[in-house]
């Protein structure tokens, strides 16, 4: 990591570490819950399982919630669920859902992940050869094919054929990726709900908005989320203090305490500031081989999306990724854009949006769509109405339905053109001819966010940019009624930035300029809104050349009198960017000039 990350990072972490330890990240996602009352209608048995996984043999610490009344004569269908990272099969959302599955007549599975709470192994990031393997191991269960370690079958689980119990998944963020890892290595898995979970996560980790080749995958690294990655990796490593007693399975690989080798590698890489192609290319290769991205042409099993708009995490467009992958290839998808995410709305979701530590799920929409969901493909009901295709939250609505729907995710359809005098403009006739620079400083000099505040339920101080290290373009006021924006921005430009052409054919791309691009609203008394304190990092492939980043999705109306403000910016604090001062100057012209291109359902910018 460059001097100045690690100058910063220690007290984060110092003050981080005593969180963690009593839980703190983890907890939006694993809030505890009552006990079950003596009156639940359901029975609960704690199991050993042990299997194996990869190279290692892995003992899963798993609870197995049978619904009263089911037996062999009576079997029901299966749903599984396991915690989020840091958490165990005894924390709020895996034990609540659970519960609540339970309660509605499925025979529910849950247990701790790899590496967590009182199961063996290390952490191995959701890995299908690894994680995969091992949750086959408890499909293999429920379907009587395998026993526990105590010799307990299981025989009361519907089944689709011999050996192939019906069984759905679903739970978010770790939770969810482990889904589709599990769905790519074992076609009897049924039905999925990942919820806020990665497509790739080279790109959650080290994004790159630019130079992109599918999805949200690049050629390239981008700017390093050291404050996410850190806080992770230290809940990974402090699972010692968490859960004294672990088993010497859990010992991790090159020089980590609980990761496997390669992500300890990976980790190392990051924290170092360079990327030499080599190197590079192993942590690229790794990091996606233990994501959606690569695998996902195995998942067959029909997937229901959910992801956060208040995430800088695991953004929208890595949903939409998956979806786009999912849909083209005929697996039945759909995908729905919640409130909530890794960046808020966790502890109190907004009214009528589901809350894991409650288990709402008939009485939030989402909840109502999984419930559909399940009906139709595990309970075969087939006038189960699945839902649209496509469906976002919107924080504007107060009556009726806070949902929109749409058969597709809208695709950008308004162009404002970033004109020299530093304005946004509606055509190219109004691009006043000007040139402007900004120069980045050797530490940062942005703020869009302190990554774990939502999680730790911090406060953040509100995103700032300082003079001389950004350039802006400003709309015009909205007029005419409210202007919405549905999806994923995107800003097509060139800059002049003679320092990078003297390092433009580095081997290192850690040498390549990094620029940071972020829309705001501004309100008609001037104060300025981050929408969800997104940005797009984007290391420019190459700087003689025109380049498009694409901005992460957002569902944001920008109401009348309100401004859309474009930024790039040279640094932000919750990222490791650029090697060297590299000033950067953008120049305008009516024949020549940088596009933005939004994606409007309602209402005209001009």
């Amino acid at each position: 990591m460059p001097s100045e990350s690690r100058a910063v990072s220690r007290p984060v972490l110092r003050t981080s570490l005593a969180l963690l330890t009593a839980g703190a990240l983890a907890a939006p996602l694993l809030q505890g819950a009552p006990a079950a009352a003596a009156a639940d209608p359901y029975t609960v048995t704690a199991l050993k399982v042990t299997v194996r996984a990869g190279k290692r043999t892995c003992a899963l610490d798993a609870d197995v919630y049978r619904p009263a009344g089911v037996d062999a004569a009576h079997p029901a269908p299966a749903v599984l669920t396991t915690n989020g990272f840091g958490g165990s099969k005894a924390d709020g959302s895996t034990d609540v859902l659970a519960k609540s599955f339970a309660t509605r007549g499925y025979v529910a599975l849950a247990w701790s992940g790899l590496g967590f709470g009182r199961t063996g192994c290390p952490i191995s990031l959701d890995d299908p050869r690894i994680d995969g393997r091992a949750a086959s191991g408890l499909i293999d269960l429920l379907a009587g094919t395998r026993t526990a370690d105590d010799g307990t079958r299981i025989d009361y689980v519907v089944k689709d054929g011999a050996g192939d119990p019906r069984a759905g998944m679903i739970g978010g963020s770790y939770g969810g990726a482990i889904q589709l890892a599990t769905a790519a290595v074992d076609h009897r898995v049924d039905a999925l709900v990942p919820l806020i979970t990665w497509n790739d996560l080279s790109y959650s980790l080290d994004p790159d908005n630019a130079g992109r080749t599918h999805g949200v995958s690049g050629p390239l690294p981008g700017a390093y989320k050291w404050q996410w990655t850190n806080g992770f990796f230290l809940l990974g490593e402090a699972q010692g203090l968490l859960h004294p007693g672990l088993d010497r399975s859990r010992t991790g690989g090159a020089g980590c305490l609980h990761f496997v080798g390669q992500a300890c590698e990976t980790k190392r890489l990051l924290d170092s500031g360079r990327y030499p192609a080599g190197k590079t290319k192993a942590m690229l290769d790794y990091a996606r081989s233990v994501s959606p991205v690569s695998y996902l042409k195995s998942v067959k099993a029909p997937t229901l999306l959910v992801q956060g708009q208040a995430d800088t995490l695991f953004n929208l467009n890595e949903a939409t990724a998956t979806y786009r992958a999912l849909a083209a290839q005929g697996t039945p998808a759909r995908m729905i854009w919640q409130s909530w995410g890794h960046s808020g709305g966790m502890k109190n979701p907004a009214k009528g949006e589901l809350d894991l530590a409650k288990g709402n799920l008939a009485d939030s929409y989402v909840g109502r769509r999984v419930l559909s969901w399940f009906d139709r493909y595990l309970r075969h009901r087939t006038a189960a109405d699945t839902g649209p295709a496509f469906a976002y939250y919107r924080d504007w609505v107060t009556n009726g339905s806070a949902y929109g729907t749409a058969s597709t995710v809208p695709a950008a359809n308004l162009r404002l053109y970033l004109s020299g005098d530093g304005k946004l403009v509606g055509t190219r006739g109004r691009v006043t001819r000007g040139s402007r620079t900004y120069r980045n400083l050797r530490i940062a000099t942005s703020h869009s966010e302190s990554s774990l505040s939502g999680l730790l339920g911090l406060k953040d101080p509100e995103p700032f940019d300082a003079r001389g290290t950004f350039l802006d373009w400003t709309s015009a006021p909205v007029t005419g009624g409210p202007v919405d924006v549905v999806g994923a921005p995107r800003v097509t430009l060139k800059v002049v930035s003679p320092r990078t052409e003297q390092v433009q054919n580095s081997a290192d791309a850690a040498d390549k300029l990094v620029l940071f691009a972020k829309l705001y609203d501004v309100a008609p008394d001037g104060r300025k809104t981050l929408v969800h304190r997104l940005v797009a990092p984007a290391r420019v492939p190459d700087v003689t050349r025109r380049f498009t980043v694409e901005l992460p999705g957002i569902v944001h109306r920008y109401e009348p009198g309100h401004r859309l403000r474009f930024v790039l910016a040279a640094s932000d604090d919750a990222y490791a960017g650029n090697s060297g001062v590299k000033p950067v100057t953008v120049t305008s012209a009516p024949e020549d000039t940088g596009v933005l291109e939004l994606p409007v359902t309602q209402g005209v910018l001009r």
